[in-house]
């Protein structure tokens, strides 16, 4: 997937996964229940700071804040933007 946009200095593109619609049980989650997504794929991702280069790649899943990054909308898609720092890890 090619999205056109290339984040700046430490920044990651994340689309993210989609929350769960039913527990582990059987019961359907209404929308009003779901929490936010906490994991997702890199998309892109900038070429880092001056002595520390990005140390995640496209294709990654990763796990990151509840909170953090900013929101996006791109070719009708959502998508996140967090600093690599807000990053808690590479999901292997």
């Amino acid at each position: 997937m090619s999205v056109n946009f290339k984040p700046l200095a430490d920044r990651v593109l994340i689309e993210p996964i989609a929350a769960e619609t039913k527990t582990a049980s059987g019961i359907i989650i209404p929308d009003t229940a779901k929490e936010k997504p906490q994991e997702g794929t890199v998309v892109a991702a900038g070429p880092g700071k001056k002595d520390e280069p990005t140390t995640v790649k496209v294709g990654d899943k990763v796990l990151y804040g509840k909170y953090s990054g900013s929101e996006l909308k791109l070719d009708g898609k959502d998508y996140l933007i967090v600093k690599e720092g807000d990053l808690l890890g590479i999901i292997g």
